[in-house]
């Protein structure tokens, strides 16, 4: 178990949670059994296990006493991991704006090596321009004070700093072709943001693909969502489908290959990354049209 350098708390309570898990199986121990021995209930391991709760130390000490863990190193290891995953992320500051939901994906998304994402109705918030993202904000909390929708346009951008960081994931988005003709913020806001698109798809971890109309039905006709992939092959893939007030985060292997089948064959089904880009360039000219 090696954290990748920078892997958020979400992901480190999720590894922690699994090693675990792993050393409870090893020693037959059941979550009760485990409960009882840090205070706790059956189904507070359960959250442990899947990384959905904080840890505190001395219960993550007295697990390992009963699981068997003596050498001194393995110890401090995994109460090192412990304390470094109750460390609170960057977006925490953003808590009083951010759901409890969004956060953890905010959480998984710092720490992919690979974000796969289908859109019908928005431009992916990793691409968004700053106008494009306010327009955004505004027609889900039109009537919040202007330092909050600020604060929520602040914190899209800053997420957005990943795509350029060192050992940035790799980004591949499927969109849409009714996702870039709605006129978000206007014919001026969506100009700008086709040319960023138009930019970003030339970037070497960034893949832009287009569906086009012309394609009729396709794969994934159910909606959005996203798969993200971990570098620590100890981590599951993670399936993200978002809803109005809250999230789905799916990550059973039969759930996953399903909607891993799906995103490859809009994959297939799609405008290549080529052709999109000379589509992202043909749809921006026709925001320079005068209105009918």
């Amino acid at each position: 178990m090696t954290p990748e350098p920078g892997a958020g708390p979400t992901v480190l309570r999720i590894l922690l949670g699994s090693q675990l898990r792993r050393l409870r199986e090893e020693r037959n121990v059941t979550r009760e059994d485990a409960g009882y021995a840090i205070r706790a209930s059956e189904s507070k391991i359960s959250r442990i296990e899947l990384g959905r709760v904080g840890f505190k130390e001395r219960d993550v000490s007295d697990l390992l006493t009963l699981y068997g863990v003596s050498d001194p190193a393995e110890r401090e290891a995994l109460l090192s991991l412990a304390r470094e995953a109750n460390q609170p992320g960057w977006w925490h500051k953003f808590g009083d704006i951010l759901p409890q939901w969004f956060q953890a994906y905010v959480g998984l998304e710092a720490a992919a090596s690979l974000i796969r994402t289908y859109e019908v109705q928005f431009i992916p918030g990793l691409l968004q321009t700053e106008d494009y993202a306010r327009a955004v904000v505004l027609l889900g909390n039109g009537s919040a004070p202007k330092e909050e929708i600020d604060r929520r346009v602040q914190l899209r951008m800053e997420r957005q700093q990943l795509l350029s960081r060192p050992n940035a994931p790799r980004f591949w988005a499927i969109i849409d072709e009714a996702v870039l003709r709605r006129p978000i913020g206007g014919r001026e806001v969506m100009r700008a943001q086709l040319d960023l698109l138009a930019e970003l798809s030339e970037r070497p971890n960034v893949t832009l693909q287009i569906i086009p109309f012309g394609f009729g039905g396709h794969a994934a006709a159910g909606g959005a969502f996203s798969l993200l992939r971990f570098p620590d092959q100890t981590l599951p893939d993670i399936v993200y489908i978002e809803q109005l007030t809250s999230a789905l985060y799916l990550e059973k292997r039969e759930d996953v290959d399903t909607y891993l089948e799906s995103m490859e064959r809009l994959a297939v089904e799609a405008d290549s990354p080529d052709r999109s880009r000379e589509r992202f360039a043909e749809i921006r000219k026709d925001f320079d049209l005068p209105l009918r």
